[in-house]
C-alpha cells in the first residue's frame, strides 16, 4: 500500500468526470488499497480516485469515530439512485481543498447502488454522515466539488485563495 500524492484545487483534474470500471481486477484492488492508505494517512473518511490522479468511478470511505474499530467501505461504479426531500445541514471539508470548511446542505438520506471489491452490485441506504459522505464523493466522481453549492461570493473567495497558494508553491519550486 502507497500513499499517494492528493490533487488540490484548482487543479483542474477535479473538475473531471470519472469513467466505470468493467471489473474489479488486481490493478483496482491495488488503487483501492492506496487509496484507503491515503485517505486514512490525511486524514479523511472518504476519498473518491479523482483526488489522486485517476478519473475512475472508486470510491474509499470510512465514517467510523477514530478510536472505534475501522469500518472501510470501497464503492466501485457507485450511483445514488433515490434521495430524500428532507434536507439536512452539515460542515464540510475537503482533502483536494485543505483547511476549508463550510455547511452545505443535502438531501438527509439516499440509496445507493454500487459494487463492492469483488465486483458485486449492493445497494444500501444511507442517513447522517454516512449520507452527507456519498453524497460528496460521488459528487467528485462527476466533477462537482462542495464549494459548487456554496454563494457564488464563497466559492470565488476559496478559488481566489488556493489559486495564489498554487502560484505561492510554483513560485518556491
Amino acid at each position: 500500500m502507497t500513499v499517494r500524492p492528493l490533487v488540490i484545487l484548482p487543479d483542474s483534474q477535479l473538475r473531471l468526470t470519472s469513467k466505470p470500471l468493467a471489473g474489479a481486477d488486481k490493478d483496482v484492488r491495488k488503487l483501492v488499497d492506496d487509496m484507503f492508505q491515503t485517505m486514512y494517512d490525511a486524514p479523511g473518511i472518504g476519498l473518491a480516485a479523482i483526488q489522486i490522479g485517476v478519473p475512475l468511478r472508486v470510491v474509499t470511505m470510512d465514517v467510523s469515530k477514530r478510536d472505534d474499530k475501522q469500518e472501510p467501505m470501497a464503492l466501485l461504479n457507485p450511483e445514488i439512485v433515490w434521495k430524500s426531500e428532507e434536507m439536512r445541514e452539515m460542515e464540510e471539508g475537503c482533502l483536494s481543498i485543505p483547511e476549508y470548511y463550510e455547511t452545505v446542505e443535502r438531501p438527509d438520506r439516499v440509496r445507493l447502488r454500487y459494487r463492492d471489491i469483488d465486483f458485486k452490485e449492493r445497494e444500501i441506504e444511507a442517513d447522517g454522515v454516512l449520507a452527507t459522505c456519498i453524497q460528496h464523493e460521488v459528487d467528485h466522481l462527476n466533477g462537482v466539488l462542495f464549494i459548487d453549492y456554496l454563494s457564488k461570493l464563497k466559492r470565488d473567495r476559496v478559488m481566489k485563495r488556493y489559486a495564489k497558494l498554487a502560484r505561492m508553491k510554483d513560485d518556491e519550486a
